[in-house]
């Protein structure tokens, strides 16, 4: 049976203090992650099944803390797009690339949005601890060579994420899943939207805000590689597993490129907002 919720969460319950997935009324609380933050009471119903297959019931939950959209017993895998946006390729001086730059996270990078933290560890603090404002997407089901005219039947939702980067050991290698790859380095949240409630994925605003400051500005429509023809292109002879999530890129704006630099210090609040879907939200921590 095909899912029907359309802003799915993840969440710790009020009532028994278990994991459950719920639908929330994006008319009440249209930015989950702010409404949490400012400690709002959150009634949602609860979703029955996984997150492939989740059905919305009438029994109404209260989030007691909310999680990552889906768990990391779910993720086989996280793909990632570099210099996937056109604005970011301007910013960075570097020419637009014929094909998609890749690499990978394992799941262990996997992490929620607020009250959870950007762990940084020891290796990362040296000033070069960054941040990348992307939309994500998760699949609903596995393929192998799938048709760019199929690829979109492919995408289970969408939501916010943040590719922490560790830009001192990413710069000395040119391999990236290491300096991006470490635990906690892919909050995500603060729900999943289905594609029937985005509409256009490629028309939807994005901003950074670091301490209250917004340090990028984008809009999904600068996609170098758009999200079809990334699905299609990662498939080639390669099954991309269900559940897999696929981030996308970043706009102009990361920490390491601006003038003076914005680094992720202990303590800082870092926020990643995206039109539709609302504001994933963690403090950083210094390990």
């Amino acid at each position: 049976m095909a899912p029907n919720w359309t802003n799915l969460v993840r969440f710790i319950s009020e009532e028994d203090g278990q994991i459950h997935l719920g639908e929330v009324d994006s008319s009440t609380h249209p930015d989950v992650g702010m409404s949490i933050l400012n400690g709002e009471r959150i009634a949602v119903k609860l979703v029955k099944g996984t997150i492939f297959d989740g059905i919305v019931t009438d029994t109404i939950m209260h989030i007691d803390r909310l999680l990552a959209p889906i768990g990391i017993e779910e993720v086989p895998i996280i793909r990632c797009m570099g210099l996937n946006y056109r604005d970011h390729a301007q910013e960075a001086n570097m020419p637009i690339p014929d094909v998609p730059v890749l690499f990978v996270k394992p799941r262990t990078a996997l992490n929620g949005p607020y009250p959870a933290k950007i762990n940084v560890p020891k290796i990362a603090q040296d000033g070069s601890s960054d941040y990348e404002a992307e939309l994500s997407i998760v699949l609903s089901k596995s393929g192998r060579d799938i048709p760019e005219s199929e690829a979109m039947k492919y995408v289970l939702g969408y939501t916010c994420s943040n590719d922490v980067s560790a830009r001192t050991q990413q710069f000395k290698n040119s391999q990236w899943s290491f300096s991006k790859g470490l635990d906690g380095s892919c909050p995500l949240g603060p729900v999943l939207v289905s594609p029937s409630a985005i509409g256009d994925p490629h028309n939807l605003h994005i901003r950074a805000i670091h301490n209250g400051i917004v340090v990028q500005v984008s809009n999904t429509r600068e996609m170098i590689f758009d999200i079809a023809r990334t699905i299609a292109f990662l498939s080639q002879g390669t099954t991309l597993e269900k559940g897999t999530i696929i981030m996308t890129g970043t706009g102009p704006g990361i920490g390491a490129l601006r003038n003076p630099k914005v680094v992720l210090n202990d303590g800082d609040d870092m926020r990643v907002e995206i039109e539709k879907i609302g504001t994933l939200i963690n403090k950083v921590y210094y390990e």
